[in-house]
């Protein structure tokens, strides 16, 4: 049993990180590597709040309809709350969708030393933006229209490129750049290749 396993995806959307997000919990659980698995999605989170309807919902929409990022406070927050409801010793770790800027960054990694996170596995699905384009149109979403998705691809080189950068280099982060134009399975088994699982 390998204790406290950690690990943080990076990639466009489309890149198809929420995916392999579950595929990764799947077969640290297949493998019987790990049990107790918490995999945060900052998203999901988002949706929730969303579907409430209060005031700080229709800001968040707001938001959305605009193709930026959320205030930072409001995602750490977010964050923050599912690692305070759900995080034991031995849990391995997935987190998706955050951090999403320098300033998240830096929260990440204080919270990792206030859990004893030691290694972090950073996971980078590279896509190109075609690629990611074609995806993201082929969803559906009514947010990804052609100003949209220009929009999103912009505040992702802006700030959240920057913001998985910030871990390069530094002490107790391991990088992992996957190709991401390859088929849903080729992706994953190179993460698992990747990873030395």
């Amino acid at each position: 049993m390998i204790q406290s396993l950690t690990f943080v995806f990076f990639g466009i959307v489309g890149s198809g990180k929420g995916t392999q997000v579950k595929l990764l919990d799947a077969y640290l659980k297949q493998k019987a590597i790990a049990t107790d698995v918490l995999c945060t999605s900052t998203g999901d989170e988002y949706r929730k709040v969303v579907s409430s309807g209060n005031y700080t919902a229709t800001l968040i929409q707001k938001t959305i309809d605009k193709g930026h990022l959320q205030p930072n406070f409001l995602t750490t927050t977010l964050f923050t709350n599912i690692l305070i409801n759900n995080m034991k010793e031995t849990t391995v770790f997935i987190a998706d969708g955050y951090p999403r800027t320098i300033e998240q960054s830096q929260s990440f990694e204080s919270a990792m030393q206030f859990y004893n996170r030691n290694l972090v596995h950073v996971i980078y699905i590279e896509l190109g933006k075609d690629e990611a384009t074609k995806r993201m149109k082929l969803r559906g979403r009514s947010d990804d229209t052609d100003e949209g998705i220009a929009k999103r691809f912009d505040e992702y080189m802006n700030n959240v490129v920057p913001s998985m950068n910030y871990f390069k280099d530094k002490s107790g982060y391991v990088m992992h750049v996957i190709n991401g134009e390859q088929s849903i399975e080729a992706v994953h088994q190179d993460i698992i290749k990747s990873l030395g699982l």
